[in-house]
C-alpha cells in the first residue's frame, strides 16, 4: 500500500458513510447485506465484514437480531451551555438552563462518603484514601437522560458542617459557590477540561448508547485561593449534545 492510500474496507466503509450522510441510505434503511457488498465493490467477505464493523463503531448503523444490519437514527445535536461558576447567582449551570428558558429538565442525586482513589486525591490536592463526599447525579430532559455527573468534595473542607450534602440542608442544591461562601471558603477560580473516549458499559447503559460510542467528559475543578475544593466529571454523550462555553471578558 502507497503512502496514502485506504486500506480497501476502509474505502467501502467510506463510500456507505457518505451514502448515510447523503440520505441515500436513510434511517432505519437496511444496510447493503455482506453478499451485495462484496459483489458491488469487488471485495472480498473479509472486507465486507471489516467495513460493516467501521459503520458500527461509528454508531451509525445497529444490527438487529436475526434481521440485519441497519441505518440508526442520527440526532440533531443539542446545545449545554456551560457558564463559569456564576459568583452572584448562585444556581448550577443546569438549573440556571431550566430557569431561564423553557426547560423540561430534571435531575436525582445521591451522596455517600468515600475514600478518596488516587486521580480524585491528585485532582483535590489531598491523600490517597482521605474521605471525601462522592455525589452522583443524572440529569434527563424531556425525559430523557442527558448527562451523567459524580463530583469529589474534600470532607476536611465541608465535615461537619451545614454544606456537607451538596443536594440536602438550607443550601442544598445552591452550587459549590454559593455553598462554599456560607461556610467562609471563596471560591475565586475554575477550571474545565473537555476531552472524549469511549464511554464505559456502565454509562452508555445510562445514556442509551451503544458499545463504542464516544462520550465527552468535562472534567472541572473549583479553587479558593489555589486550594481545590470540589472536582467533578460531567459524562455527556457526544453524538447527542455539543458543550457551548459563554465566559465573560474581563
Amino acid at each position: 500500500m502507497t503512502f496514502g492510500e485506504q486500506p480497501a474496507y476502509l474505502r467501502v466503509a467510506g463510500d456507505l458513510r457518505q451514502k448515510i450522510v447523503d440520505g441515500q441510505l436513510p434511517p432505519h434503511t437496511r444496510l447493503p447485506s455482506q453478499a451485495r457488498i462484496r459483489q458491488e465493490y469487488g471485495v472480498s467477505d473479509t472486507v465486507a465484514l471489516e467495513a460493516r464493523k467501521v459503520l458500527m463503531a461509528e454508531g451509525l448503523v445497529e444490527g438487529r437480531s436475526g434481521s440485519g444490519t441497519y441505518v440508526r437514527e442520527r440526532p440533531v445535536p443539542r446545545r449545554i451551555s456551560r457558564s463559569g461558576y456564576r459568583p452572584s447567582g448562585g444556581a448550577t449551570p443546569f438549573r440556571q438552563e431550566q430557569a431561564d428558558g423553557e426547560g423540561r429538565g430534571t435531575w436525582e442525586s445521591s451522596s455517600e462518603q468515600a475514600e478518596a482513589s488516587v486521580a480524585v486525591a491528585e485532582r483535590l490536592g489531598i491523600e490517597p484514601g482521605e474521605r471525601v463526599m462522592c455525589t452522583k447525579y443524572l440529569f434527563r430532559e424531556g425525559g430523557e437522560v442527558m448527562m451523567l455527573s459524580t463530583s469529589w468534595e474534600p470532607l476536611a473542607v465541608t465535615g461537619r458542617t451545614p454544606v456537607m450534602l451538596p443536594e440536602e440542608g438550607p443550601l442544598g442544591g445552591m452550587g459549590v459557590v454559593e455553598r462554599m461562601r456560607a461556610i467562609d471558603v471563596i471560591v475565586d477560580n475554575v477550571a474545565e477540561e473537555v476531552g472524549a473516549r469511549p464511554g464505559l458499559a456502565e454509562e452508555l447503559l445510562v445514556l442509551g448508547g451503544v458499545p463504542g460510542h464516544v462520550v465527552l467528559v468535562v472534567s472541572r475543578t473549583f479553587y479558593a485561593s489555589g486550594r481545590p475544593v470540589e472536582t467533578a466529571d460531567v459524562v455527556i454523550p457526544a453524538d447527542r449534545y455539543r458543550v457551548a462555553y459563554h465566559l465573560p471578558v474581563k
